[in-house]
């Protein structure tokens, strides 16, 4: 089941944006799953779970967000927002006659997750908020700031791989030298020059700059009561993780009692999804999931 289609779809100014489509493999009929990767990432990020979760007999598609991957960058810099995005989303769902789907959202792709339930509450189904919530801690929102949208020029592919061991070491203090040449060909891409290069337009960083998001704010928590008491969710939080706190989970738990919870030891943000807790919990979630 790793095998997937390409897709592209228009968004509502024009920009051709990419998407993997894994079609499901056998069995009873289940709403499609659609996974959306963080604020520096893409589709690449979902190239182990995509595939697993199609073997359950669900179609997946995997987006990669305007400016990311072999989707298109914004020319305007200001439109690299997560309203816009969730719209993004919306256009590729009614392309190809997606009226409802699961959601997968890591980081930034949960926070446009709650903005689809908003927009357009039936459309999400149910939701995975991966290593994200309406409070983001001060010590993971700096070390992101620190990077993203920094241009890194990498002579080659083992100094990708230092730099990502420099810039996220943090979330993941098991990894090996191996471990981070996988992750360096997810996070770069290769140019004409066969050089590695950051697999994102580093503009995304300028609505950032120019308003930094609010670490706590009434309408994110409007939002995410709105998500997570009207449909299945499910909450993974990295064991080490310093962009979502124990003491937020604890308050997502009492706003919204029915959320399934559960954390990935030994990883910070965020869990890559192919974790035997995170297995485990998203397995558990996408069998009582519509």
């Amino acid at each position: 089941m790793a095998g997937f289609v390409e897709r592209r779809w228009c968004s509502a100014d024009g920009l051709s944006l990419y998407a993997r489509d894994y079609p499901a493999g056998p069995g009873p009929a289940r709403l499609p799953v659609i996974c959306l990767h963080g604020l520096t990432r893409n589709s690449k990020d979902f190239a182990d779970v995509a595939p697993w979760i199609a073997g359950q007999g669900r179609r997946v598609l995997v987006l990669d967000v305007r400016g990311r991957g072999r989707s298109d960058p914004s020319p305007d810099p200001m439109r690299y927002q997560p309203p816009v995005y969730a719209r993004d989303v919306l256009a590729l769902m009614d392309g190809l006659g997606i009226g409802r789907a699961v959601f997968v959202g890591t980081s930034m792709g949960g926070l446009i997750t709650l903005l689809l339930a908003w927009l357009r509450p039936r459309a999400v189904a149910g939701a995975v908020l991966n290593d994200v919530g309406p409070e983001i801690a001060r010590e993971g929102l700096e070390r992101i700031a620190a990077y993203a949208g920094k241009p890194f020029a990498a002579a080659d592919w083992a100094a990708a791989a230092d730099y990502l061991a420099a810039t996220s070491g943090v979330a993941f203090p098991d990894f090996g030298p191996e471990d981070w040449r996988v992750f360096a060909r997810q996070w770069f891409r290769e140019d004409e020059a066969g050089r590695p290069a950051l697999d994102y337009d580093l503009s995304i960083a300028v609505p950032l700059r120019a308003r930094p998001p609010k670490r706590r704010s009434l309408l994110a928590w409007l939002l995410f009561v709105r998500l997570a008491r009207g449909r299945p969710t499910l909450l993974l939080r990295g064991a080490l993780s310093d962009l979502l706190s124990a003491r937020t989970v604890a308050s997502m738990r009492r706003a919204a009692p029915g959320m399934a919870v559960a954390e990935v030891p030994r990883v910070g943000h965020a869990p890559l999804l192919t974790e035997p807790a995170a297995r485990q919990a998203l397995a558990a979630f996408l069998e009582r999931a519509p």
